[in-house]
């Protein structure tokens, strides 16, 4: 049996803005993950996890992105998110080793970005005051 693929071109990430996070798994394995006190697995066993981890930082990395740029310039909640979103792409930058700590930090960023795009869904304080007398 012969199976076919596609490769798609998308540079502006038109898709992945269209398509939702997978969003309980990924936390479950974060938790999981962080979890850990001594575990013993593979150095291989240990690279998918980082993999797993990483694709999923650089989707939740662009939400955060694709939010954070639709905001008015005067919310705060946009400038942290490029310290935060600048942190991640150094993070993610370097390379993958075989280890329980590169797939913890992994899992300390998915949570990070979580957290930052959780802040950008909710409604700006700012909307909160300007709507009181």
């Amino acid at each position: 049996m012969s199976r076919a693929f596609a490769v798609l071109h998308d540079p502006q990430g038109l898709l992945d803005a269209e398509l939702p996070l997978d969003r309980a798994p990924h936390e479950a394995l974060v938790t999981a993950v962080l979890a850990w006190k001594d575990p013993d697995l593979a150095p291989s066993d240990y690279e998918q996890i980082a993999l797993q981890l990483t694709g999923h930082a650089h989707a939740v990395a662009s939400d955060v992105r694709r939010l954070a740029a639709a905001l008015p310039k005067n919310d705060g909640r946009g400038a942290f998110a490029e310290v935060v979103l600048r942190e991640a792409d150094g993070r993610l930058s370097a390379p993958l080793k075989g280890t329980a700590q590169c797939v913890q930090n992994r899992a300390r960023l998915v949570r990070a970005l979580y957290t930052r795009l959780d802040r950008l869904t909710e409604p700006s304080p700012l909307s909160h005051s300007a709507g009181q007398t």
